[in-house]
């Protein structure tokens, strides 16, 4: 890794901020990847990963699909990036529609396929539906966490939100849910996307302030598709400031515009979160090596040699 020196002579945003971030070489990263459900995306996923497995990630991840729809095509490649690369592999694992002994023979199947790392989740419902806790199987994460901490040593992540979740009545219910996965045998917190840099630090100084000792990663989503992250962005709570609709306003017919955009953006969030002292942060790939490629490089995160 190299350093980053931000200089006078740079160039800036529009809303003045330094383009290139000034931070050191003391980074740790990590991605996100969503099982392929062809044979072309299969193609992608993997070129993605032998795109970013010289960053050094600390780990990769591999999402879960809603209701468990994707439990077997998660645990093909999951079981497939332990087996092949040096990189270590993360897998998604909910409560939803599954019994107990159903959950447990997937997290043994991991363990034996030498996956270490579990991303503990509730999970969400097939179409939308309100959650329920399916019957004879965990009534949540925090219940996930400690089966899993029971059965095997797993390192354990799990979710957090800087806007609150939208099923918890009030951030503090949010807080106080976070700190049962904590408690009950987590390891770290990965943090829903967020587009401002205030966004986390208040929650980080939250997080702490509610008694929680534990490692909060920031999750960061570059904007390939500035609709579509609205409309994720609607599903889960986040604010999306209007400054970034004007910086994408123009740009949906322009591809390579917007991915410069879109790169300068969440390097430039990333810069802010290091000079609030974060050093970690987890990518949201969508299966795409190149955004997140381009702003680990304008962070000084380059290739292992």
């Amino acid at each position: 890794m190299t350093d980053v020196l931000a200089r006078s002579d740079e160039p800036t945003l529009a809303y003045g901020a330094p383009l290139y971030a000034d931070v050191g070489g003391d980074l740790a990263v990590s991605f996100e990847f969503f099982p392929p459900k062809t044979a072309k995306m299969e193609e992608t996923l993997w070129q993605s990963v032998a795109t970013l497995a010289p960053l050094g990630p600390r780990f990769v991840s591999v999402t879960y699909g809603a209701g468990g729809t994707t439990r077997e095509r998660t645990h093909a490649t999951v079981a497939r990036i332990a087996r092949e690369t040096a990189i270590p592999a993360a897998a998604h694992l909910t409560c939803v529609e599954a019994t107990r002994d159903e959950i447990d023979a997937v997290a043994d199947a991991y363990w034996d396929a030498g996956v270490r790392h579990i991303v503990a989740l509730r999970g969400d419902m097939p179409e939308g539906a309100p959650y329920a806790p399916h019957p004879g199987g965990y009534e949540n994460a925090a219940a996930l966490v400690a089966g899993l901490r029971a059965r095997h040593p797993f390192e354990i992540s799990v979710s957090a939100y800087p806007e609150c979740h939208p099923d918890s009545a009030d951030a503090t219910a949010d807080l106080d849910n976070l700190k049962r996965k904590i408690d009950a045998g987590a390891t770290r917190a990965i943090t829903q996307f967020f587009f401002e840099a205030d966004t986390f630090l208040r929650y980080r100084d939250a997080v702490a302030a509610a008694g929680i000792n534990a490692e909060i990663v920031p999750g960061i989503m570059p904007v390939m598709n500035f609709a579509a992250v609205q409309r994720m962005s609607a599903m889960c709570g986040t604010a999306v400031p209007a400054w970034m609709g004007r910086l994408f306003d123009g740009l949906d017919d322009k591809p390579e515009a917007r991915q410069l955009v879109s790169a300068t953006l969440a390097a430039e969030l990333c810069r802010k979160l290091y000079a609030g002292g974060v050093k970690e942060f987890h990518f949201y790939t969508l299966n795409r090596a190149e955004l997140s490629f381009a702003i680990c490089h304008l962070l000084g995160v380059r290739a292992n040699t």
